[in-house]
């Protein structure tokens, strides 16, 4: 299991969380039969946030979109640096084109590739830069499909990797032994979301539109309760292991 990193990263206290709902607006993320990931990210994130401040009063629950538009991804890290947040949690919904028995929750962190899915993801995840204005200007050069680009941004959250895998593991070990659902395990992917955040941060895939039965757990609403308090459960975890060492 991961060890807690404090070199160099002032992480005592957790007072601050930034919930990021993955895209939004003109941006749908992938979609099901009837859904769009926009809409489901976005609902879990209101009822973690919920969650957040009815048990944990003392921590500050801020979200990088708080209903359906388009925000590009350096925003979001922006909106978390520029309030001091001691966690960032992006919320998305997966997708297999081609695979209807695919099925499960994946929590990644920022990292190198170790496996071709874990490129496909990120490539996916990142191509929302294409919609953003001058974004060749912004995100200086990079390319959503060349592999290349995701490893680059990889090395940025070096500094906060140990505390980021220890919240994933929380995350997933939640998912699976709490929730009930099929944890696919903790990651590590080239996240354009992730790579300029100044704290622990993890990207949630809380399951797959492209399988029909994860499809309709995932617009019910006692399902997004369960995903989202399987999240707020592994964030107390956190906070209170944090900040007890």
């Amino acid at each position: 299991m991961a060890s807690f990193s404090t070199v160099g990263v002032k992480q005592y206290q957790v007072k601050k969380v930034v919930i990021d709902a993955g895209h939004g607006g003109k941006d749908p993320g992938t979609s099901g039969v009837f859904s769009d990931e926009k809409d489901i990210a976005l609902n879990i994130a209101h009822k973690l946030g919920e969650t957040i401040n009815k048990y944990l009063p003392d921590v500050e629950v801020i979200y990088t979109r708080a209903n359906d538009h388009f925000i590009p991804l350096e925003k979001r890290a922006d909106i978390a640096n520029e309030n001091g947040a001691d966690l960032f949690i992006s919320i998305h919904a997966n997708a297999l084109p081609g695979s209807s028995a695919t099925h499960g929750t994946e929590t990644y962190v920022m990292g190198t590739h170790k496996v071709e899915d874990n490129l496909n993801v990120a490539r996916r995840e990142n191509s929302v830069i294409l919609m953003e204005e001058e974004f060749e200007e912004r995100y200086a050069g990079y390319d959503p499909n060349a592999p290349e680009s995701h490893i680059l941004f990889a090395l940025y959250q070096n500094a906060y990797l140990g505390n980021s895998l220890v919240l994933a593991d929380k995350i997933e070990s939640q998912f699976k032994h709490r929730v009930g659902r099929r944890s696919r395990g903790v990651k590590q992917a080239g996240f354009l979301v992730l790579w300029r955040t100044s704290m622990p941060s993890v990207l949630v895939e809380t399951g797959y539109l492209t399988n029909p039965k994860e499809e309709k757990y995932l617009n019910d609403e006692l399902g997004q309760t369960y995903i989202a308090s399987g999240i707020f459960r592994a964030i107390r975890d956190y906070k209170n292991e944090i900040e007890t060492n």
